[in-house]
């Protein structure tokens, strides 16, 4: 949403002279967006297999442009001869390659020793559904599905889910000290330098509007609570594809 109002201010400022005359290469689609968002760079700008319209890429948002500026098309992309999605997977290597990026020393992670399966879960200390997921993180682990917890308190950065949360990351045991506040006890609060502001705002660069969120390593999302055995089958599903 950031970044189409920012588009869409940018049009408004830029579109009469951009319309000058249509690009007629991916590089100068590429400059045009720029020049629309005050000159800063886009992810990615490219060639979708509909003539004349571009797939840009900017703050975690997808979207599609004509290549003289004109239009900006929100929505999915659909062959109707193969029935087949072609955001979607756009979508999913977008946030997978986000995902990727960080590290599992900023994240707290529930691991079997040799996981078959890692997904990424966006999550809220005091959100029911997430306690109920991590009530059964040793099933989830005990099928060889590997948890990175990262934090999203859906209040914001001066709701209590945050305190709790920095306690939680700020804790000797961060492990401990999860399953003690998702289990509705009480951890002793403290602060310390954190990554919870990088979670929360990568949780809305890849699309995360409640809690649990669960993201598999190839990018696809499951929105909200699912039981252990139904995770392990989607995922295989998902590597079966």
């Amino acid at each position: 949403m950031r970044f189409f109002r920012r588009l869409l201010a940018g049009l408004m400022a830029a579109l009469l002279p951009l319309l000058v005359s249509a690009a007629s290469t991916l590089e100068e689609v590429e400059a045009r967006v720029t020049q629309m968002l005050a000159d800063e760079k886009p992810d990615s700008v490219l060639e979708t297999p509909i003539q004349g319209l571009y797939e840009v890429i900017f703050g975690g948002q997808l979207l599609y442009m004509t290549e003289d500026g004109r239009y900006v098309v929100r929505g999915e992309l659909i062959d109707m001869l193969t029935g087949k999605n072609l955001t979607e997977p756009r979508r999913d290597k977008m946030r997978a390659d986000t995902l990727a990026k960080v590290s599992d020393d900023d994240v707290i992670l529930f691991s079997p020793k040799n996981p078959k399966h890692t997904v990424t879960v966006f999550t809220d200390i005091d959100c029911g559904y997430c306690r109920k997921l991590h009530g059964q993180v040793a099933q989830y682990n005990d099928l060889g599905i590997a948890i990175r917890y990262m934090l999203f308190p859906r209040s914001g950065p001066k709701g209590e889910s945050w305190v709790k949360a920095e306690s939680v990351w700020c804790s000797a045991d961060q492990q401990k000290a999860m399953t003690q506040a998702k289990g509705g006890r009480s951890v002793k609060t403290t602060s310390c330098e954190n990554p919870i502001a990088m979670h929360y705002s990568l949780g809305k660069k890849v699309g995360v509007e409640g809690t649990p969120a669960i993201y598999f390593e190839s990018g696809k999302s499951v929105p909200g609570y699912m039981p252990p055995a139904k995770l392990l089958q989607e995922l295989e599903k998902s590597v079966s594809l």
